[in-house]
């Protein structure tokens, strides 16, 4: 049993929060006791992103999921989201890690997306102009 003193509009109220399961709690406020249903913020999912250097930043698109794609490869997403801005590869163009991929608007900030690993790009999921989310899968590079 958890115990809390509450201070509203002046009034001190002391409650003790005697059982809580699932959506409801069984609470005593001021010698009364009340059963209350408990309503949380509902948690977005999110994304597991591969670990890669703090220079290779990205943006999601809208349309791909974080898993996107039945195309074998690195999946390169976005860390943050944003609208991409410019494309500077094609689908069969080799890349080293460290090469801009594309530039996307994030913040209100210009950010460039790098190379994760040597390859060849792929798949491109997103378009100039695309809205993406955080986690989106922005590049599959093999």
């Amino acid at each position: 049993m958890k115990k809390f003193k509450f201070t509203i509009s002046g009034n001190q109220y002391e409650v003790e929060v005697q059982s809580f399961e699932n959506d409801k709690a069984q609470v005593v406020v001021n010698g009364t006791q009340y059963e209350v249903d408990v309503e949380r913020e509902k948690e977005e999912a999110k994304p597991i992103i591969a670990p890669r250097p703090a220079a290779a930043k990205a943006s999601a698109p809208a349309a791909a999921p974080a898993a996107g794609g039945n195309v074998d490869g690195v999946k390169a997403v976005a860390p943050l989201p944003g609208t991409i801005m410019q494309i500077y590869v094609n689908v069969g163009d080799q890349v080293k890690r460290g090469d801009k991929i594309l530039m996307y608007e994030a913040m209100k900030m210009e950010n460039n997306f790098l190379a994760e690993v040597d390859g060849v790009i792929k798949d491109i999921k997103v378009r100039v102009g695309d809205n993406v989310l955080q986690g989106a899968v922005l590049v599959v590079i093999g």
